[in-house]
């Protein structure tokens, strides 16, 4: 018997959730799938920032416009999952026409003022060389100047998993781990999907009067499942994560091509990026080249030599799915997006796709894609998800209280208020009866028991990496050496697995994290990396 649906929104990146929510939200029947985890694609492999987009105020103001708008909504629905980042942008004494470029620079954030405070930024300010290297020693003392910024940061595996739980608590049904196998037509009609759920096997027959392709970068062979052909240019991009803090203020720089690029602090550790290349390879083995690392590293070392000296713990590696264009360098490509309505387009109707866009101007897509559904589902219902918090976003505990009331360190408590906001008494709950609740599984970060057991009951988490995602176990320096083991124990007890599976989650989930090390490996990161595993394999 086929479960029947008004939308069925096929990917678990921000859009589709996003989508997804919003439909929830206005009463409408939704079915949420992914193929792997939510925002284990695109989603999760981009820099973390709800930004305004300075880079395309030059050619496309309206996405700088709707970037900061949509900035300042989400922080309004999800508080707790936003952290301030300070930038500052030096200027070489090396750079042709140094003083002139400065200005310049200055006028460029002028009119970036503008939009700013849609999305509660602060205006920028231009620093003397004393002023900015008194800010930042490890700056190269050869500069004339610099000027400074300030965009938003955010946990994007929180922000999609909550948009899921969101669309979930208004009646969605959400199938983590759902492979699309075939679409359901009649003549020029798509009236459902075929699909398998990866993790027992079993296939079904899903029913909607509308099919929503919010697949990302594969979007293209959904697509192509249902009779159609969509175009996208996607763009390969690199990050170099690093297991601490470089710096405590954002530096923005030119790479060798000109190419923007940043080194920022990103809650415990630093992201170094991106690379954004054409790429025409396998989505699902992305990996990254010494070519593309040392472009980073260069660039910003020519501004930051102490980058040079940090310790990077892994490489991630993600495609942008932007739209279509021929003859354009990929850096001047539009992050703008679009809806494509097949019916106008190829004749088949009920089925739509949504392509390009980024990830600061989400909740919008998705609010324009969710008007046309209801347009054509003949639903007259205002969208929300501007007015409605995210889950945990409602409110925001008082550090102290809470960890005076758990008895919990005031770090931990302030962690656990970024990530669960006012849900934070939910996943502690429990823990005045049962005190093991609170032990730390991973130390790095510090992740507690409790966190663990809450991903699995009420956050979809059914291996380590998806318990990666929600909670950020194994991200730290021991990128999961020393914690999981005692994780993957919790997550067959939860999932009332058999002992001979936790041998293969491990596995798994190591391998998942030794993908990311393998192309910084050399010299003597090669030799930290031998400690890492001696010393913590030892503490198993």
């Amino acid at each position: 018997m086929a479960s029947e649906f008004q939308v069925a929104v096929i990917g678990g990146g921000v859009n589709g959730s996003g989508i997804a929510r919003d439909l929830a939200l206005r009463g409408i029947h939704t079915v949420l799938l992914e193929k792997n985890d939510f925002s284990s694609g695109t989603t999760g492999a981009c820099s973390g920032m709800i930004h305004g987009g300075p880079r395309y105020l030059q050619s496309d103001v309206q996405t700088t416009k709707n970037s900061c708008l949509d900035s300042g909504y989400i922080q309004k629905i999800a508080p707790h999952l936003l952290f301030r980042i300070p930038f500052i942008t030096p200027i070489l004494s090396s750079t042709p026409f140094a003083k002139i470029f400065l200005e310049l620079m200055e006028t460029f954030f002028e009119a970036y003022d503008h939009f700013i405070p849609m999305k509660r930024g602060k205006p920028h300010t231009r620093l003397t060389r004393e002023e900015a290297l008194e800010l930042e020693p490890g700056i190269n003392p050869d500069i004339v100047g610099a000027v400074t910024m300030d965009e938003w940061g955010i946990d994007t595996f929180r922000l999609c998993a909550m948009n899921a739980l969101s669309a979930a608590e208004a009646g969605a049904e959400v199938r983590n781990h759902t492979e699309v196998l075939s679409f359901i037509k009649e003549g020029n009609r798509v009236r459902g999907l075929s699909v398998r759920n990866l993790l027992t096997g079993t296939e079904e027959t899903i029913r909607a009067d509308i099919v929503m392709n919010a697949a990302g970068p594969w979007l293209p062979r959904i697509a192509e499942l249902a009779g159609v052909k969509v175009k996208i240019r996607p763009g390969k991009g690199v990050h170099l994560i690093f297991d601490r803090r470089i710096s405590n203020i954002a530096i923005f720089t030119f790479a060798i091509d000109g190419r923007q690029i940043f080194l920022m602090p990103h809650e415990n550790g630093s992201i170094l990026g991106t690379t954004d290349d054409d790429y025409y390879g396998s989505l699902d083995q992305l990996e990254a080249t010494q070519d593309e690392i040392e472009y980073l590293l260069e660039g910003l070392g020519r501004v930051f030599p102490p980058v040079r000296q940090g310790r990077i713990s892994r490489v991630m590696t993600g495609v942008r799915i932007t739209l279509y264009h021929w003859g354009k360098n990929e850096d001047a490509l539009s992050r703008e997006h679009e809806i494509v309505d097949h019916e106008e387009k190829n004749g088949i109707s009920g089925f739509l796709t949504i392509a390009g866009g980024k990830l600061a101007s989400y909740r919008m897509m998705s609010e324009e894609a969710a008007d046309l559904i209801c347009r054509k589902l003949g639903v007259n219902s205002p969208c929300r998800t501007h007015l409605l918090p995210l889950p945990g976003g409602d409110r925001l505990p008082d550090r102290n209280a809470l960890a005076e009331s758990y008895g919990i360190p005031p770090y931990l408590a302030e962690r656990l208020i970024h990530r669960y906001g006012s849900r934070v008494d939910e996943v502690l709950e429990g823990s005045r009866q049962d005190p093991s609740l609170l032990s730390i599984v991973c130390r790095c970060e510090p992740v507690i028991e409790a966190e663990i057991r809450y991903a699995i009951r009420k956050e979809w988490a059914r291996n380590l990496v998806d318990l990666r995602r929600r909670t950020k176990l194994g991200t730290g320096p021991c990128q999961g050496c020393r914690c999981a083991q005692r994780a993957a124990l919790i997550l067959a007890e939860e999932l009332q697995l058999s002992s001979g599976r936790v041998k293969p989650l491990i596995r798994d989930f190591l391998g998942e994290r030794w993908r990311g090390k393998a192309p910084i490996l050399a010299l003597d990161q090669l030799a930290q990396e031998e400690m890492n595993q001696a010393i913590y394999r030892d503490l198993r």
